[in-house]
């Protein structure tokens, strides 16, 4: 069915005129769907215009000043936590915390109680500091230089089983444990200084650890500037234990003798020097001298094995370069040697090759002197021709 061409008006029209126009042409051929798309649109609600509403005019509160509460009756403002406050809260909370665990721990401390704690406290020394990889065949070894040793324990982590860095030696006999007291304070061992002092848990009365809050030293005293970095053992007090009530020390003087040996005897007696004093009886200047002479000559010692472990080195060290040396020049001779026997051996090779090509060249001569002699006995033999008649 063909549709008839309409014709495009030159101006745009209004939609009624345009849906006149469709619908006068081509209405009986498009279907109503697309008829649709072209229907006018619905006519627009009729609005009445806005009226401008009257505002009233302002004034000012005292006349609702009645509705307000009493200052009296007012609560005072809260405000919320800071972060620094909060920060605060929780550091005290965790102290008290710690505070209390700790107490708990105090009161159940009893070395005299532990079953794992055993032997001498006289002839036991504490050793501290050590390096976590450090076995006790190692420690043992170090130890017996001074004496033999009865039992060796070093104390380990019971829940991770790691070593936590310090044991306890019992020696056979005192002295032992006395000259390993003063010669083994400072020793390094597997890389360390370690610390050698008494066993203060069972021969001190109200001993506590370090981990308990007590202890001595001034290694952990406080901040950079308060603590002390030192090897061996420290005179002055950590700051765990309190001033009012000083940190007991061991008072040599009161080891029991060998026939009350049953009963230990403590003093609580504060000394400056940690040291056993003599006999006679000694100041705390005799005992830092004696701790510096000791100082010095441990020094001493240690220098001299370091320049003995030098010279040693240097000694291994020039003979390490003197075999080098040799080897390198062995190396060189059979490299010279090789060099001379390739060079021989292609020397030889040309010479061979040139009495080959000499050889070759002759027998060549000799068989073409033998063909032209054979050529020409061969034409001097041959009977001349016969004679031709006229």
């Amino acid at each position: 069915m063909s549709v008839g061409k309409v014709s495009r008006p030159s101006a745009p029209l209004p939609p009624s005129s345009l849906s006149l126009v469709m619908s006068a042409a081509v209405a009986h051929a498009l279907p109503p769907s697309i008829l649709a798309l072209f229907a006018p649109r619905p006519p627009l609600e009729f609005k009445p215009p806005l009226e401008k509403r009257k505002m009233t005019s302002y004034s000012t509160i005292a006349q609702f000043l009645g509705s307000f509460e009493d200052p009296a009756d007012t609560p005072p403002p809260t405000f919320g936590e800071t972060i620094k406050e909060r920060r605060e809260r929780v550091k005290g909370l965790k102290l008290a915390a710690a505070a209390a665990k700790l107490e708990k721990e105090v009161e159940a401390y009893d070395p005299a109680a532990d079953e794992k704690i055993k032997g001498d406290p006289y002839k036991t020394l504490f050793v501290a500091r050590l390096a976590y990889d450090t076995t006790e065949a190692k420690l043992r070894k170090e130890f017996e230089q001074f004496g033999p040793l009865k039992r060796l324990r070093l104390v380990h982590d019971a829940n991770s089983g790691k070593p936590r860095g310090y044991a306890f030696v019992e020696f056979e006999h005192e002295r032992d444990m006395k000259t390993a007291y003063k010669q083994a304070d400072g020793k390094k061992i597997d890389g360390r200084r370690v610390l050698v002092d008494v066993e203060r848990g069972r021969t001190v009365r109200n001993w506590r650890p370090r981990r308990l809050g007590g202890g001595l030293g001034s290694t952990r005293a406080g901040g950079k500037g308060v603590s002390v970095k030192n090897s061996g053992r420290d005179v002055g007090l950590g700051g765990a234990a309190p001033a009012s009530k000083p940190a007991a020390s061991f008072n040599w003087k009161s080891e029991p003798r060998a026939a009350d040996r049953g009963s230990l005897q403590w003093s609580t007696e504060r000394r400056d020097d940690r040291g056993p004093p003599s006999r006679g009886g000694g100041s705390a200047d005799r005992g830092r001298e004696e701790r510096d002479r000791r100082d010095r000559e441990r020094d001493e010692r240690e220098r001299g094995r370091d320049g003995e472990r030098d010279r040693r080195s240097e000694r291994e060290r020039g003979e390490r370069d003197r075999e080098k040396r040799e080897r390198d020049r062995d190396r060189g001779d059979k490299d010279e040697k090789d060099r001379r026997d390739r060079s021989r051996d292609r020397s030889r090779d040309r010479d061979r090759d040139r009495d080959r090509d000499r050889d070759r060249d002759r027998d060549r001569d000799r068989r073409g002197d033998e063909r032209d002699r054979d050529r020409r006995v061969s034409s001097e033999s041959k009977p001349p021709p016969p004679p031709v008649d006229a």
